[in-house]
């Protein structure tokens, strides 16, 4: 047992019966000042002992100016003892009254530290402190404008020197880029560069999102006619500003976009279009990167001191070369250009991939009457649409878990407070479920020859996408073609391609009028290997994955995604994006790390990580 984690009164024998054990609140009250106080005192050793021996602490920002998770008490010393005199804790509360359930006290907490304020939650047991998130959410002295701080917008009285909204806007407008210079570029205006652009304008730090489309969200409208959200809407939302309570569950992409150019200009984020970043450098003497720019035809330099790729969490397209495919008579492109299906109807169409995209694209080629042939090269997880809804994201983003209580923000942190190196225990009884409830379809996929995994542990979907970003459909329909027999199925690695055939390994050839290479993308790292250097690329390696040494994820074990939205091995260089859901939750944390660099505050990084993988 560690230290009691509630005070104690002594009691006899002769005294009348048993006290009754302390409720929930009580014993969270006893850790929380148990903790405070050691953390008060500089008491390593004492706080160390309040956690259980197996335990997991997983800070962002608050503590660390990082994003980090220690395990078991060894770890938790390590970070104490590292970012204890500088983060100054205090004032450990509850924010609502904690719940018990299987032995588990689980409670929702708000502290402070020497500069910001914090929340979290703590999860208890018998031997102390089994899990702890902690998160920065504001800095003291630079809090957003939010609710009562709202700023008034209209001035009222007179005077003569008065300037209307349009003209600082157009003002501010005039000067980025000329006469002021941004202190954060971010370079990608999707979801993630945009929803950082808003954070990052809330927080009073001049940054610019550059992107090379003409319009925000042209990135949607430039794919595949039948592309769509395959995530629910309650996961999707931006911050600041939620999809309205009509909009559809699974949106279609140039509804996307549409929202995504409205919201850009609504939460007023400095974004050019039409403009590509063509080459960058760091001065390591003065902070300041160069990056040279071409904003519709006319050439620019910028000089912020901190750079954010926001181009995509998969990085730049895998596109294979194989033998003969300059012979290839037909048209052959990757999944990201592929236009559509339109001009493809009896065309003779061979995708090669087995993956969201590769499902998506035969299913809208099928639609439009291709002749269309999937050639899988290895084993994929599906999941049906429904089943992930109702039982993979049913208790965190659903309208049932809203009318539970559960807000978009309480389930980010809820999710975000589960380690990832015990997530996976958690998503195989799920991932089971799911299994069971649609055996009969995956029977018809097998029957089909199709190659199904669930993942190397049987986790499923959410952790093949934190570890690896890739071998993973949400069926929306497309699957049943396959099982069916409609698309076509082929095994196998490519080994040429003629002038009008692509070529397998077993000897197997397909007739093509079009290939798409549905063949994923690489690391993020790519795209800093283009814009600044090999150098700055390999200084910061591999973007993305756990380290949990399943496929495609390489040891040894990180903990935590490597190398997004935390600082990198180089310094003034960020990574940011992922999915709708990262994309608002995690926006927040980088946001902050940003406009504490701008403003000066002393930010120590705790445990920087090590490069152990390239790319």
């Amino acid at each position: 047992m560690t230290q009691t984690l509630e005070p104690q009164t002594e009691r006899t024998g002769s005294e009348g019966p048993a006290e009754a054990p302390p409720s929930p609140q009580q014993r969270v009250d006893g850790w929380l000042s148990a903790f405070e106080s050691a953390l008060t005192d500089g008491d390593v050793e004492r706080a160390t002992s309040l956690f259980a021996p197996t335990c997991f602490w997983r800070d962002l920002v608050a503590f660390s100016w990082n994003l980090t998770t220690v395990e078991n008490r060894d770890g938790v010393r390590s970070l104490l003892t590292a970012t204890l005199e500088a983060a100054s804790p205090s004032t450990f509360r509850t924010s609502e009254e904690p719940t018990e359930e299987d032995g588990v006290v689980t409670a929702w907490i708000t502290f402070e530290t020497a500069v910001g304020r914090g929340r979290g939650l703590l999860r208890l047991t018998d031997e102390g402190a089994w899990t702890l998130l902690t998160t920065l959410y504001e800095l003291k002295g630079h809090e957003e404008p939010l609710r009562g701080g709202r700023p008034m917008g209209a001035e009222h009285g007179a005077r003569k020197d008065r300037t209307t909204w349009t003209e600082r806007r157009a003002a501010e407008e005039e000067a980025l880029g000329h006469t002021v210079q941004p202190e954060v570029l971010v370079i990608g205006g999707g979801q993630g560069g945009i929803a950082l652009g808003a954070r990052l304008r809330q927080l009073g730090v001049p940054a610019l999102v550059i992107d090379r489309y003409a319009r925000p969200g042209d990135q949607w409208r430039s794919r595949y006619k039948s592309l769509c959200l395959h995530d629910p809407v309650w996961y999707d939302h931006l911050p600041y500003l939620k999809f309205p309570e009509n909009w559809p569950v699974f949106a279609p992409k140039d509804k996307v976009a549409d929202w995504l150019e409205f919201y850009t200009k609504v939460m007023e984020v400095p974004y050019w279009s039409s403009t590509t970043a063509t080459k960058a450098s760091y001065d390591e003497a003065s902070g300041e990167w160069s990056v040279e720019i071409d904003r519709d035809g006319v050439a620019m330099t910028l000089h912020p001191r901190q750079l954010v790729l926001a181009t995509g969490m998969s990085g730049k397209p895998n596109v294979p070369n194989f033998p003969g495919q300059e012979l290839f008579a037909g048209e052959q492109h990757h999944s990201s250009q592929h236009p559509g299906p339109d001009a493809y109807a009896g065309k003779k169409v061979v995708v090669i991939g087995s993956n969201n995209s590769a499902f998506d694209i035969c299913g809208a080629l099928w639609e439009h009457d291709a002749d269309v042939t999937m050639v899988q090269r290895s084993s994929t997880h599906i999941v049906k649409s429904d089943s992930l809804m109702e039982i993979g994201l049913g208790a965190l983003y659903s309208e049932e878990a809203l009318a539970a209580g559960v807000t978009t923000e309480k389930a980010d942190l809820i999710f975000a407070s589960l380690p990832y190196r015990i997530m996976h225990e958690f998503q195989i009884p799920l991932y089971q479920q799911m299994r069971e409830r649609d055996q009969e379809f995956y029977d018809r996929m097998e029957r089909a020859g199709f190659d199904l995994d669930w993942g190397d542990d049987g986790s499923g979907l959410f952790l093949k996408y934190l570890r690896r970003g890739s071998g993973y459909y949400i069926d929306v329909g497309a699957a049943e073609l396959v099982a069916d027999g409609e698309v076509k199925l082929a095994k196998g690695e490519v080994d040429h391609l003629t002038e009008r055939t692509v070529v397998l390994a077993d000897g197997t050839e397909l007739e093509a009028d079009l290939v798409v290479y549905a063949t994923g993308y690489g690391s993020m790292n790519g795209w800093a290997a283009d814009l600044i250097s090999q150098e700055v690329a390999d200084r910061v390696g591999k973007v993305w994955g756990l380290g949990s040494e399943t496929t495609k994820d390489p040891g040894p074990w990180e903990g935590e995604q490597r190398n997004m939205w935390k600082p990198t091995q180089q310094p003034g260089l960020w990574f940011h994006g992922g999915n709708l859901h990262q994309s608002r939750h995690y926006s927040l944390y980088l946001a902050l790390q940003l406009k504490a660099r701008y403003e000066g505050i002393p930010t120590p990084v705790h445990d920087l990580a090590p490069v152990h993988h390239l790319s």
